[in-house]
């Protein structure tokens, strides 16, 4: 590759070797026109003399009178042209050459058709350059019409001539000297040529040593750039003081992405949560240890492109893979589950995979895929714990709840407890006897729904209207109690694919808590309805309403708004946390609108499968 020097350097000598070469030409190429120009306007000038000294009544009568004959001529023609240099030929009109000075003992041929002699005979001064065919040398010649002097008619031609040397032969002795004065001339200017060039590209080169050393690592520091650049063109040293700073800022931000890099790194290997870093083909680019770990993997070293680990051949898992193609065709977040089946166990992790953007001129586009792999194992575990604890628990505290909710009515009815204060205490005891029930059903209800490995039933298309009802049936007998009137608005014929039980079980505990919380004598309204491809179910009632700085977490197990009234109405504080249960199965929400003292509107909400 050139540099600016040797660029510059062969530019412009071949630039002032042509100007010279050009010049050279043009000059000697002026001089042979200049030089034949002189002689022939000397020979023209001549010519004109001479027959002016002759004159032209001579010429007229001698051609008159002459037979043709060459070697005849008139005694005036002879004593001028005595001893002349000059080569002088008469011509009649017919082209027959009468005389001729150079010409004692020669044939000519007829003149009639030479360029000068036609021209002449048509009246007109003519000027040639040729090599005379009788004499063989070049010659100029200049023919003069000559004109009878009585009828004025042109009688012959008076032609004169001259040998001249070529212009070449002529310059022969001068071009050495000549040519060596123009090579000391062209040496001289290649000369400067070469000074403009060093002085060119000495600045270009320092300034790219400049720029050299701050890419490279080890000579980073301010002591080891390259001096200021020393030149007078202002173009250069300005572009020295904006690579010193553009060096200053290269090295600043490799310092601080060596770090970051160091940062990361460090972060990286300390987590204890499985990272994947890939492209958009799925060939991973970073593991941290724990990754390695988890799947046996080698430390991943500068392989070719094409010899990168995919993340199957790495994970051997269609369920991580299937997750970074959905990331990747959809554009978003994702989260999945992973079952990895070792050491005679099942270990569970939770997976997070992110898109990776890149900026291109066509803007952002997903360039890979960030997977994050958290070990939820012993938290499963626990839950497993929680949930099989809960549930034994329950199942031990019914059959002695039973039983004392059993005798205790029996007691009563018996009359083996006489009086009102045993009655009461009886009374006590089988109320908090059913409590203990409800709340023992409503934790086996919520195990049920939390368990992931519980089999479920197959969400079928459902009479909504039907099911409503059979909810609003079930709560019938507590409304009337208190004078609630339930009115139901579902259009006939609206369905969809859900589990009718757990649909029955979510609207009942609406409808309970509804009851509970009213005023006797107010209405409840439960509507059924589709909207923005969603079911919505609503339960309306007029109730004592929920402050709106406790909606966000009514919905949270055993949480109460008024823990007195809620115990005297005896709810569980797990009715609202199961309809949240419920939703979540179908993939729907449940919400609140309520305002104290006014009523609330609960709304479920679940999306209908195509």
């Amino acid at each position: 590759m050139k540099t600016i020097f040797r660029k510059s350097l062969q530019i412009l000598t071949v630039i002032v070797l042509g100007i010279s070469l050009s010049f050279i030409i043009a000059v000697l190429g002026f001089m042979n026109s200049l030089y034949y120009e002189t002689n022939t306007g000397n020979l023209e000038y001549m010519a004109r003399t001479m027959l002016a000294l002759i004159g032209q009544e001579k010429l007229g009568e001698y051609f008159s009178g002459q037979s043709g004959s060459a070697q005849s001529g008139i005694p005036v023609l002879q004593e001028v042209l005595q001893g002349s240099s000059y080569r002088v030929t008469l011509i009649d009109s017919n082209g027959t050459v009468l005389a001729d000075t150079h010409g004692d003992g020669l044939e000519f041929e007829s003149h009639r058709y030479r360029p000068e002699v036609e021209a002449a005979l048509q009246g007109e001064e003519s000027v040639s350059r040729r090599n005379s065919r009788s004499l063989g040398f070049e010659l100029i010649y200049v023919a003069l019409p000559v004109k009878n002097d009585i009828t004025r008619e042109i009688s012959g031609v008076f032609r004169i001539s001259l040998l001249i040397p070529s212009f070449w032969k002529r310059i022969a002795s001068v071009v050495f000297p000549f040519m060596l004065v123009a090579l000391a001339v062209i040496a001289a200017a290649v000369a400067a040529v070469y000074g403009f060039s060093r002085s060119l590209s000495q600045p270009a080169t320092h300034l790219v040593q400049i720029a050299s050393s701050a890419a490279e690592q080890e000579t980073r520091d301010a002591d080891s750039m390259p001096p200021p650049v020393v030149s007078d063109i202002s173009e250069f040293v300005r572009l020295d003081a904006t690579l010193r700073t553009m060096a200053s800022e290269l090295t600043a931000r490799i310092e601080n992405a060596e770090s970051e890099g160091m940062r990361l790194e460090a972060i990286l290997n300390g987590m204890t949560e499985a990272v994947f870093a890939m492209d958009n083909r799925l060939r991973l680019h970073l593991i941290n240890p724990a990754a390695r770990r988890l799947f046996g993997i080698s430390e991943i070293r500068d392989y070719p492109d094409q010899a990168f680990l995919s993340l199957l051949e790495a994970t051997h898992s269609m369920d991580l893979e299937e997750t970074a193609v959905q990331v990747l065709s959809g554009g978003t977040s994702g989260e999945s589950e992973l079952v990895i089946h070792r050491n005679g166990g099942r270990e569970y992790f939770q997976v997070f995979a992110a898109p990776l953007l890149r900026t291109g001129p066509q803007g952002n586009y997903i360039d890979g895929v960030v997977m994050v792999l958290s070990d939820v194992t012993r938290l499963r575990k626990l839950e497993t714990i929680r949930r099989d604890f809960v549930a034994n628990v329950s199942h031990e505290l019914r059959t002695p709840i039973q039983l004392v909710k059993g005798f205790s009515e029996n007691l009563a009815e018996s009359g083996a407890v006489s009086g009102e204060q045993g009655l009461h205490f009886l009374e006590i005891i089988r109320r908090n006897a059913q409590r203990m029930e409800n709340l023992t059903d409503d934790l086996l209800l919520l195990m049920n729904l939390e368990a992931s490995d519980t089999a479920r039933p197959v969400p079928d298309e459902t009479d909504i209207k039907g099911i409503l009802s059979e909810a609003v049936s079930s709560v019938q007998y507590a409304a009337g109690k208190k004078h609630i009137s339930i009115s139901l608005e579902c259009e006939d014929g609206l369905s969809a694919r859900v589990n009718d039980s757990f649909i029955i079980q979510a609207v009942i505990n609406l409808l309970d808590n509804a009851v509970k919380y009213s005023p006797e004598g107010s209405p409840v309204c439960v509507k059924a309805f589709i909207r923005e491809k969603n079911l919505v179910i609503e339960v309306a009632d007029k109730g004592i309403g929920i402050p709106p700085e406790q909606q966000e977490r009514i919905f949270e197990r055993f949480y109460r708004v008024d823990r007195a009234r809620t115990r005297e109405a005896g709810g569980t504080g797990l009715g609202l946390a199961i309809v949240r249960h419920i939703a979540l199965l179908h993939n729907g929400t449940v919400e609140v609108e309520s305002r104290a003292g006014k009523g609330s509107v609960f709304r479920l909400r679940i999306p209908l499968e195509e």
